[in-house]
């Protein structure tokens, strides 16, 4: 694919594969048969979808299916358990609809679909105002899920928001226009930052991305100093940024937001140092700088795709030459494919620590490994010996209860823990931290 094979829609908008394509596509191009069959029979409950450009540019079909990128975008048995795979693959072979959907909904339900209370508690409760595309966990960060960017360019296989990408509309955020945030922001002067996420944003046109950014200019909302922009086209669609007159206009509507004093982040999900590794990308990046936005980049440390110090150290040189902040080592959340992605936290402070030492200070700008849980953000510092033995140190980055924020505290050691959730608290001093997560 070349710029010069783009028209304007095909540059917004990637050939993509998905469905019944899937099958074929794994068995041509790994030639195993068996691999594209339970590829097929995994996308029946998580959503897969995934771009030529990841496809035809960042696989290495040869190493597949332990190619990272492939480990990412593929499906794989394992992402199920025995059981639920057992299910699906039955009721898949029996060919009748209705079996099918009936068994894909017992089995996404106990994958809970969405973790860290994000329906139940951050979704904001105003009789006059329809808060199901908005979440305000913390006082200062409204985030926005516009419906049209409710999709992405590819899908991540262990997405903590794959419930956005599923036919069950129920388990969705979306907001259709921006008229609910507008209205939230003006009653909520202490809102400084809003994070327009998904899905993607830039999955949407120019035009109607701007219908929700643009509004931020206006005086009435000065209070909100800060525009972040979540994506991951720069890895699984460039194109976006590089081609045609959307790219271009995309480019200028940033511009216009830092020229106008806004701080503009652009929040790149970026998990392996093949994703920087071709031209679209490095060009995606630089033309991304050249607007004032700051580029961050984030994603979380999961098994088959980046769990050995050695990648995280080059993803972050990799961002530092290209003008790219690390920003967050995130670990896994507890929901969908976390068995097959999930690792053990004290696996991850390793990987974070080494990570570490391989990269100079501009690349140790990231903090992890963080779990995004319903209390807050809460890093693992560490693991230390103390009186009643060892223990994991911990600290919220941010907090449902600001006055926990930065305050250190203590786990009861475990080699198995993977999330919060699987915690104790290591003294009486620790219980109050551990009581946090249902309340504000």
């Amino acid at each position: 694919m070349t710029l010069l094979d783009l028209d304007t829609r095909t540059a917004l908008a990637p050939r993509s594969i998905s469905g019944d394509r899937l099958r074929k596509l794994v068995a041509e191009r790994t030639g195993d048969p068996i691999l594209g069959h339970e590829a097929h029979v995994v996308s029946q409950v998580l959503p897969f979808k995934v771009s030529s450009y990841v496809v035809d540019e960042l696989i290495d079909w040869g190493r597949a299916p332990d190619d990272p990128i492939y480990r990412l975008t593929f499906p794989h048995r394992d992402m199920l358990e025995p059981q639920h795979f057992a299910l699906i693959e039955q009721a898949v072979a029996q060919g009748d609809r209705g079996t099918v959907r009936q068994a894909v909904d017992t089995v996404r339900a106990a994958l809970n679909p969405h973790p860290g209370d994000q329906l139940s508690m951050n979704v904001p409760q105003h009789d006059d105002i329809d808060g199901s595309g908005m979440q305000h966990k913390y006082a200062e960060t409204l985030l926005v899920f516009p419906r049209q960017g409710q999709t992405c360019h590819s899908y991540c296989g262990y997405c903590f928001r794959w419930a956005q990408f599923v036919d069950t509309p129920d388990l969705k955020m979306a907001m259709s226009g921006p008229e609910a945030m507008t209205r939230y922001l003006d009653l909520h002067p202490g809102i400084t930052d809003v994070l327009l996420t998904g899905g993607d944003p830039l999955v949407m046109r120019t035009e109607l991305l701007a219908s929700y950014l643009e509004p931020l200019l206006e005086p009435v909302r000065d209070h909100v100093e800060t525009i972040r922009i979540g994506t991951k086209a720069v890895s699984f669609w460039p194109y976006r940024l590089l081609a045609g007159p959307e790219a271009d206009d995309l480019l200028r509507l940033l511009e216009r937001l830092t020229a106008a004093g806004k701080h503009v982040a652009m929040m790149l999900h970026l998990s392996h140092v093949a994703e920087l590794q071709t031209d679209a990308a490095r060009t995606a990046l630089a033309r991304l700088a050249s607007t004032g936005a700051v580029l961050r980049a984030q994603a979380p440390v999961v098994r088959h795709v980046n769990d050995d110090p050695r990648t995280w150290a080059d993803l972050w040189q990799a961002q530092v030459r290209n003008r790219v902040v690390p920003y967050y080592m995130f670990v896994e959340r507890d929901t969908g494919a976390r068995p097959y992605f999930g690792l053990p936290l004290a696996r991850a402070v390793d990987i974070y620590r080494e990570a570490l030492q391989r990269v100079s200070g501009l690349g140790r700008t990231a903090r992890g490994p963080v779990m995004s849980a319903s209390p807050g953000k809460v890093v693992v510092d560490g693991v230390v010996d103390l009186d009643g033995g060892r223990a994991f140190a911990l600290r919220f980055l941010q907090a449902r209860r600001p006055d926990l924020v930065g305050k250190p505290f203590f786990a009861k050691y475990d080699e198995h823990a993977q999330w919060w959730d699987d915690l104790r608290p290591h003294g009486p001093r620790d219980r109050e931290f551990f009581g946090v997560g249902g309340t504000t």
